[in-house]
């Protein structure tokens, strides 16, 4: 590779800076149209498909737990029945869990990693859109069983014996554990893409110590998933195999042991809490330098933050089974485990106001939200210290202290820097910026209806108030408090139709927001808001860690890539050196197929095991025409 400025620096020195475009254009452009649409393997184009389909499941969750709270609101309330409360309880936590917080976070990912690394599209194209596609199939799956009456109903975490084929019957609990596989296949394919993407295709001299942080909290997200997530797929799986095949993992009438279910399902359920914590972390960061206008504080501290939290994740899943039955020794282990991981996350609370205090903050509506994060997750934190301890948490492990935990874990320490990272990143996503005074509105609503929510429901953990109950008795002190939750929940509401009457009015008719009107310093700014299909004209070459502040105007580029097909530039781990030239694979529409052939499978295999023999036959086939040659092996993925 070459290094030169933009004016003399092209693949071929023939083409002018319009010919270039227009070639690029017709290399890594799509004709549209359905057909074309469904062949698309561009990240932005597929990262865009997985935000809108996860905020569709968002205010689908959404509306499940309002008819929870309106059930909830008095005491003997008849609005829902006990069964299909279960379903609407079980629907609720497993459509925000996996439908929801996991796929937005990588979806995030999946549209912003490759512009802010500086390549042309991500590693491994078709298989970022089959993920998009095995997603869509899961979550279209679980919602057309709720809808039928056949929704599972045996909570999020489906606990063995009640899922077990004993007390499970009917096709419920199936559903929910294929819903787990088609999820998790998706999840596992784009942590595979990004894990490449950052450690092979990062621009020249974007040297380890050079990656934005987003990133940093990306890669290390995309290692717990690929560690942790096999393990609720191999509990899945053996509950298909109990039910379907008459195995006896989780009877232990047969040798089998149902806490190993436990074991399993924590082993990936606390790690997936940080699968969702960290790249909100990234995210804050990224918002907090630019609102700032200087790099965050202590970079490596930060970045060793999100390793640590990273590994300490996997030692901590215990912590939700410290009421069944565990040794003494085995106990005090957890225990300090789950308090040490609150070091990391106070480290980087503390390097985030050393960098608000040593900057000029401006209060716009994503700094805002990261305002709101800060206060709600050292809640959330402190009360994750009280539930560390086993005394306490033998008291209030199954009442409502856990659940406003947790939610204020998720919530506040994920959700509200995901809705500061859409309105940051908006402008690059469609080209408009969204409204700065009805975003302070959405931002009040939400932080106010949050906590008014989720606060009180501290106080009914501790008045006894269990959890997962469909109704309760008058004489139990629960009803006020329980009928003001209800009535807060929605101002919370309000909050999130004022944000989705936003997201749509702006895409349509928000102010044109040009390349970069946050004044940013990473590199996705440094195309065009939106960005064109081939991400850059030129490669960039990073010389520090804030490129875009460093020379706003002229960033220094490689050249080499050929234009006339799809080239992407190949760098070292460490260093990011160019190293080789990659081709990068063109639109299919054999992604698409092979994920509806897979699909078939899976939800065949609910009603019989023959599925998967028969079922292999059509996945063979999509299969071949993926990956049959059809040009010379250059162009081959």
């Amino acid at each position: 590779m070459t290094v030169g400025s933009p004016e003399r620096d092209t693949r071929d020195s023939r083409l002018t800076d319009s010919e270039l475009q227009r070639q690029l254009a017709v290399t890594w452009g799509s004709a549209g149209g359905l057909w074309n649409a469904l062949s698309n393997v561009d990240h932005k184009v597929i990262g865009r498909r997985y935000i809108v389909t996860a905020f569709v499941f968002l205010a689908l969750g959404g509306v499940l737990s309002l008819a929870m709270r309106l059930q909830l609101s008095q005491p003997e309330a008849r609005f829902i029945g006990p069964d299909r409360y279960n379903q609407i309880f079980t629907m609720h936590g497993t459509n925000m869990m996996f439908l929801f917080a996991v796929p937005v976070m990588e979806a995030m990912a999946v549209y912003l990693v490759p512009l802010m690394v500086g390549t042309r599209n991500i590693a491994f194209p078709r298989l970022n859109a089959f993920s998009y596609w095995m997603f869509l199939a899961g979550g279209i799956l679980l919602w057309v069983a709720f809808a039928i009456d056949t929704g599972p109903d045996v909570g999020w975490f489906a606990y063995v014996p009640l899922a077990g084929p004993q007390y499970g019957t009917g096709k419920r609990a199936d559903i929910w554990a294929q819903m787990i596989t088609f999820t998790e296949i998706s999840a596992l394919a784009v942590s595979l893409e990004l894990v490449v993407t950052i450690l092979k295709q990062r621009a020249p001299g974007m040297a380890l110590n050079r990656i934005p942080l987003f990133v940093w909290s990306i890669l290390v997200t995309s290692f717990l998933v690929i560690l942790a997530m096999p393990a609720i797929m191999i509990a899945s799986t053996s509950l298909i195999l109990d039910r379907l095949v008459g195995t006896h993992f989780f009877n232990p009438a047969e040798g089998g042991d149902v806490l190993l279910w436990q074991h399993l399902f924590w082993f990936f359920g606390h790690p997936e809490v940080y699968i969702i914590f960290l790249p909100a972390v990234g995210m804050v960061s990224t918002i907090i330098a630019t609102f700032t206008q200087r790099p965050v504080f202590g970079y490596l501290a930060m970045v060793m933050a999100l390793i640590t939290t990273g590994v300490l994740a996997f030692g901590l899943w215990v912590h939700h089974m410290f009421v069944a039955g565990l040794p003494r020794l085995g106990a005090s282990f957890f225990t300090a485990s789950s308090m040490a991981i609150a070091l990391p996350a106070g480290l980087q609370i503390f390097c985030w106001l050393a960098t608000i205090w040593w900057g000029r903050p401006i209060f716009r509506t994503p700094f805002l939200f990261v305002l709101g994060f800060i206060f709600t997750f050292v809640i959330g934190g402190m009360t994750g210290v009280m539930v560390a301890s086993v005394p306490f948490d033998t008291q209030v492990h199954d009442t409502y202290f856990v659940v406003a935990h947790f939610h204020y874990v998720l919530v506040g320490g994920a959700l509200f820097p995901l809705l500061g990272a859409i309105y940051y990143w908006f402008p690059k996503f469609t080209g408009r910026m969204m409204s700065e005074r009805l975003g302070k509105w959405v931002f009040g609503l939400i932080v106010l209806g949050f906590n008014l929510t989720f606060f009180p429901m501290h106080i009914l953990g501790l008045q006894g108030m269990p959890r997962r109950i469909y109704t309760y008795q008058p004489e139990m002190p629960w009803g006020g408090l329980n009928m003001f939750i209800s009535l807060s929940a929605l101002i919370l509401t309000t909050g999130f139709l004022l944000f989705f009457i936003d997201v749509i009015r702006s895409a349509r008719h928000g102010k044109s927001a040009g390349a970069n009107p946050w004044r940013a310093s990473t590199l996705e700014w440094a195309t065009p808001s939106p960005p064109p299909c081939y991400n850059f004209q030129r490669i960039p070459v990073v010389g520090d860690s804030t490129p875009v502040w460093t020379d706003c105007e002229v960033l220094t580029v490689a050249s080499g890539l050929r234009v006339d097909r799809r080239e992407l530039l190949i760098t070292g781990v460490v260093d990011a050196s160019p190293e080789a030239r990659e081709s990068s694979p063109d639109h299919s529409v054999w992604p698409f197929w092979t994920a509806i052939a897979t699909a078939l499978v899976l939800i065949w295999s609910i009603f019989t095991p023959w599925a998967v023999v028969w079922g292999a036959v059509p996945v063979a086939t999509a299969l071949t025409g993926w990956f049959w040659p059809k040009g010379k092996p250059e162009d081959e993925s």
